[in-house]
């Protein structure tokens, strides 16, 4: 990780089947956001941070490290949840953190709206359109947020009309699309 929790190792799958965002697509991930113009170098600083179907949390507890003010990690598979709740600990934070929740039924307080929403869902499944018409329909992305989804290189999404694709990259198996919400599109 980079930011104030550089050199920290984060506790990853031992199995076969979950399948991580590999470090190579993390770092692409930050260095876009970070680099490209669309977002800026302040994207992360004092934001607000949705990580949903979070893992071990590798992208969400990346953005606190690099100034965002807050993450919330939903997440519900077992070992991942298990993973997820010794990183929280192991850096200090607080396990509220963390929901124990199906992403694609997520169900967080009203008047909670994200800065920055990771989507990284398992390859193939579909989830993709659901849980993004599901923060939509209940509020929780602030105008102008940037929604960035992790997919499988082969696999094809239509957006929904809220969101508009500002980059588009392929890293391994990987494609992440880099999206901005925008409230009058609905």
């Amino acid at each position: 990780m980079g930011g104030k929790f550089r050199g920290k190792k984060l506790l990853t799958f031992s199995h076969e089947g979950t399948r991580p965002t590999s470090d190579r697509t993390r770092e692409t991930i930050f260095n876009i956001l970070l680099h490209n113009p669309a977002f800026g170098p302040k994207i992360l600083i004092d934001k607000e941070i949705l990580d949903i179907f979070a893992g071990t949390g590798a992208l969400g507890l990346e953005a606190l490290s690099r100034g965002a003010r807050s993450v919330t990690f939903v997440e519900n598979e077992r070992e991942a949840l298990s993973l997820l709740y010794e990183n929280v600990k192991s850096l200090h934070l607080l396990p509220s953190c963390v929901q124990a929740q199906d992403a694609r039924h997520i169900s967080l307080p009203l008047g909670s709206a994200f800065d920055l929403i990771f989507l990284d869902p398992p390859y193939g499944k579909g989830f993709i359109l659901p849980c993004l018409t599901r923060i939509a329909e209940n509020g929780w992305l602030a105008d102008g947020a940037v929604v960035v989804i992790e997919m499988g290189k082969e696999e094809t999404l239509i957006l929904p009309p809220f969101l508009e694709l500002v980059v588009e990259r392929v890293s391994g198996a990987a494609k992440v699309l880099f999206c901005i919400y925008n409230i009058r599109l609905l």
